[in-house]
């Protein structure tokens, strides 16, 4: 009788477990790709956008850095509340602040109106995007979970490309005289699609044992952060004043208060925003390091090759957007073959992708030196999808590698540490690489300055390679 019991109970708990189906894992991946095509769709509609609005480049800088910034401060926090309100309640509330600051966007009357928008919508970002992987770490398992994670590292890249792409069709379609308002106005119906989705198809789960926030942890990664990033990204531009090299200064403080401060809320039992703990994971502190580097060079090059192909080889928005398609459709078909790949030789895939990168940038350096300033799209297509092709191989994997090893329970936190490191990786990349770019210009010409920037990604890639070998042999 008490056989007959436990198996009803067992099947009753089963049957309660919250289940992502194919149709909820479309809606979820709908989700997290807006957040970064929204960070790429600008690159090509800045010089549109400083046009009609009257901007100046610091301000268009911070059109960007106020949305990247806002989003890697509050995304850890995001995940923290989806784990204790609940990951589709957080999932849909952001969702729908996300269109609403999009819409913003899109009607703002002047250059610091948007900026104001840029930073919201981030925050929305911060809310909505945690929910997407801990909902898949908590709705799906065993290899379901694998082809979902594999999905959503191959969505993550693709975005990152399509969203230039797509930026540069619709500022020089000019839809109803929309101009750049365009690339935020797109996501409304995106939005109201994914919200009708959503309410019908994505399950509710949250953290069995959920922790109240970290608020001493929060506010100072959100000084770590800050101190870093602002004024990386706008230091060059504001003309690098003093407070950007007080920030600076402050940042190893910030981050080691950061750090002491979220260990001793480890060691006394509680839940830090950034467990120290779940570090001694080997596959999700190693993957994490890797990310870092991959997303500055990926980020890095975005920004600088639209700016180069429009101000340099005068390319129009189509054409400039339209040089990076290669790249999303290799990037889309060999992120296919990402899982059967890693079943097969491990996570020794991860290098040989970083290796076939290289290639790629190479190719596209030796276009830009022979060609300079009549490059065309057809010169740069090879290069272009040997790069894609390199970058599929290993963003899709390291995110699957990262997450393989976190506790359900942790998979809000999980998720929001894996999105703030891919995030400030990105930011870090248009600050860093786009900054060297743009002080070069003028000193040693527009060519020079994209291939010594290119060849500083390249040593980013080499970097990304070897730490790649030092990743643990298979995927848990």
């Amino acid at each position: 009788m008490s056989e007959t019991v436990t198996v009803h109970t067992v099947r009753r708990a089963a049957a309660a477990a919250p289940v992502l189906g194919g149709p909820g894992l479309f809606t979820v991946l709908l989700a997290a790709a807006l957040p970064l095509v929204d960070f790429f769709i600008v690159n090509v509609a800045l010089p549109t956008m400083g046009t009609d609005l009257h901007a100046g480049e610091a301000v268009l800088e911070l059109v960007v850095a106020g949305y990247g910034v806002a989003y890697a401060v509050l995304l850890v926090l995001g995940g923290r509340l989806g784990d204790l309100f609940g990951r589709r309640r957080l999932f849909l509330g952001g969702m729908a602040a996300f269109g609403l600051t999009s819409l913003a966007c899109g009607l703002a009357p002047d250059a610091w109106s948007l900026v104001a928008a840029r930073v919201a919508q981030g925050a929305a970002v911060a809310a909505m995007l945690p929910q997407v992987l801990a909902t898949i770490q908590s709705a799906t398992e065993g290899a379901r979970r694998a082809k979902a994670m594999s999905l959503y590292g191959a969505t993550a890249g693709l975005s990152m490309v399509a969203g230039q792409v797509l930026g540069g069709v619709l500022v020089a379609a000019d839809i109803a005289g929309s101009g750049w308002r365009a690339v935020f106005l797109v996501n409304v119906p995106v939005v109201a699609l994914g919200l009708v989705l959503a309410v019908r198809l994505v399950p509710e789960t949250r953290s069995q044992h959920p922790e109240p926030v970290d608020g001493p942890g929060t506010a100072l990664l959100a000084v770590s952060l800050l101190t870093l990033l602002a004024p990386l990204t706008e230091g060059r531009a504001a003309g690098w004043p003093l407070w950007t090299w007080l920030s600076l200064a402050a940042f190893p403080f910030a981050a080691a208060g950061f750090w002491l401060v979220e260990r001793r809320a480890d060691r006394a039992g509680r839940t830090p925003l950034v467990p120290p703990s779940l570090l001694r994971l080997a596959s999700l502190r190693r993957g994490l390091v890797l990310i870092v580097p991959f997303s500055v060079g990926f980020s890095g090059f975005m920004f600088v090759i639209a700016l180069a192909l429009q101000q340099g080889a005068r390319l129009g928005p189509v054409s400039a957007g339209l040089a990076l398609a290669p790249m999303a459709v290799v990037f889309l078909f060999v992120s296919l073959a990402g899982p059967r790949l890693m079943g097969r030789f491990g996570t020794r895939v991860i290098p040989a992708g970083s290796l076939v990168q290289g290639v790629g940038v190479l190719l596209i350096t030796a276009a830009v030196w022979r060609d300079w300033p009549q490059v065309s799209v057809a010169a740069l297509l090879p290069g272009v999808a040997v790069a894609g092709a390199g970058q599929a191989l290993q963003l899709p994997n390291v995110m699957r590698l990262v997450l393989s090893e976190v506790p359900a329970a942790r998979a809000g936190v999980g998720g929001g540490v894996l999105v703030t490191t891919q995030q400030s990786g990105l930011a870090l990349g248009v600050a860093t690489l786009g900054t060297l770019f743009l002080t070069l210009v003028p000193h040693v010409g527009m060519r020079e300055a994209l291939v010594i920037t290119l060849l500083a990604q390249l040593g980013g890639i080499v970097l990304t390679g070897a730490l790649g070998l030092r990743l643990p042999k298979r995927v848990g």
